[in-house]
């Protein structure tokens, strides 16, 4: 009576170019990838390192003073029964 699901409208002039997933290679081009990844990280490291490394130590430094500021201090409970 119909068409089946894939096959229900005609198109003419319209090319489909489909790969099969086992014709693909999943990891082309990863080691040209990485070198050029760890190429680009090596010319930045100098310019973006030293300012992630002060907010590291601002961070410790400012986390470890609150836990300080926070804390209670025992002389003021020596009295307390």
């Amino acid at each position: 009576m119909g068409l089946k699901f894939g096959n229900l409208k005609k198109l003419s002039g319209v090319t489909f170019f489909r790969l099969s997933p086992y014709e693909q290679r999943a990891f082309a081009g990863v080691g040209e990838a990485t070198g050029k990844m760890l190429k680009r990280l090596r010319s930045t490291i100098l310019t973006a390192g030293p300012f992630f490394l002060l907010s590291y130590v601002i961070m410790e430094w400012a986390t470890e003073e609150n836990h300080k500021m926070h804390r209670k201090n025992p002389k003021d409970y020596e009295n307390d029964v």
